[in-house]
């Protein structure tokens, strides 16, 4: 176990989890409501592994996620509102309503989203650590995957080349025990996950995701090792959902009585009772915490159903980038081209207008297109 923090933190943490907690439980009612559509995939009883690892970032450092990954936007300070709000495919989500459940996304608190393919961040964790690498700069980027991830090809070559090329990036694989429905000891030959970079050079510790002090302390360690060192590391977060893979999942690969013990630790009570003994907080400043999250999920979600759905115009929005830098044009009708800025030089309204150009032999091609002719 990892040392208790200061009074005043160790409560944070405490209602970080709480709040990840409430958040997942009603987005959960929201989707059997058809609030939510697509697929749905819920943290609760890894609220200790997130809030863990999250807190032994600086604000600074890069987090990057999988598709579960409501509860890292919100650790990383994304508002509920704007977290349920993507959920909903509203236009106040933190994605603009595009990305919905799995594709989360905050740039500006260093939150580097959610993917929906299984270890498909893990290359983009390689390039944010290379980025900074280039840039000269101590910042480090955290990868979040699970254990099904660990099989996944994407996961050799990132390690290969995040120790061949020396790229300040901590590995954190979150072994809740199954991949989808596929038990640990079915689907690696390797089931001690903490080895699996060892081959690859990257080498690796554990912690009981269970425990948010304990995550956090193993954390914090690989943390400023790799801001030290510049060298990748592997951490293995030993936990557990207690809920499906998604909200589709009718869970017939385990027992009840197997989640009935994982359950008898969960992480949150485990760590209120704790602080309660160590005189953090009492039984009614514990309520207040659950009180105070449950207030703030219950606005969160009255501003998703308030929010607006995006305008159908908007669909071809954010698809292409067109301006100086980037070069590109369109290929199906959309809205149209944004005019050139007022301050453009001569060379930039040239430009300008050769990117008009190619859009409207673009447009012209898909009318023919539909006309079943071809273009001249």
């Amino acid at each position: 176990m990892g040392v208790l923090p200061e009074p005043q933190i160790a409560r944070e943490w405490l209602s970080s989890m709480t709040l990840i907690r409430r958040f997942e439980e009603r987005a959960a009612e929201m989707y059997a409501r058809a609030k939510i559509g697509g697929f749905l995939h819920l943290s609760i009883g890894e609220e200790a592994t997130i809030v863990g690892c999250a807190r032994a970032l600086r604000d600074t450092d890069y987090l990057i996620s999988t598709y579960r990954s409501h509860g890292h936007a919100l650790v990383r300070g994304t508002p509920p509102e704007n977290v349920m709000a993507e959920l909903f495919g509203r236009v106040d989500g933190c994605s603009r309503g595009r990305g919905g459940s799995m594709h989360m996304f905050d740039l500006a608190r260093r939150f580097m989203g959610g993917y929906g393919i299984v270890g498909g961040n893990l290359p983009i964790a390689a390039g944010i650590a290379l980025a900074c690498d280039y840039a000269g700069n101590d910042e480090v980027t955290l990868c979040t995957f699970g254990d099904g991830a660990c099989n996944q090809g994407t996961f050799g070559e990132t390690l290969n080349l995040a120790a061949l090329w020396r790229l300040p990036v901590v590995f954190m694989v979150t072994n809740n025990q199954f991949g989808m429905g596929t038990a640990l000891r079915r689907h690696s030959a390797v089931t001690d996950l903490q080895r699996k970079g060892e081959s690859l050079g990257v080498p690796g510790t554990r912690c009981d995701g269970m425990d948010v002090l304990d995550t956090h302390g193993v954390v914090s360690e690989a943390v400023e090792r790799v801001r030290e060192e510049r060298t990748p590391l592997l951490v293995e977060a030993v936990t557990y959902r207690f809920r499906g893979h998604s909200m589709a999942d009718p869970e017939r690969y385990r027992s009840k009585e197997e989640v009935e013990q994982w359950r008898a630790r969960d992480p949150i009570p485990a760590f209120a009772e704790l602080l309660e003994r160590d005189g953090v907080l009492d039984e009614a400043a514990r309520a207040r915490i659950d009180d105070e999250a449950m207030q703030r999920v219950d606005a969160a979600v009255e501003f998703a159903d308030a929010s607006p759905l995006p305008a159908a115009q908007s669909l071809y929005e954010d698809v292409y980038v067109l301006d100086r830098d980037v070069r590109g044009s369109y290929s199906l009708h959309t809205r149209e081209l944004r005019p050139a800025e007022p301050d453009a030089d001569e060379e930039g309204a040239e430009a300008e207008g050769g990117v008009a150009a190619r859009a409207e032999v673009a447009r012209q091609m898909t009318d023919a297109l539909g006309l079943g002719e071809e273009a001249s």
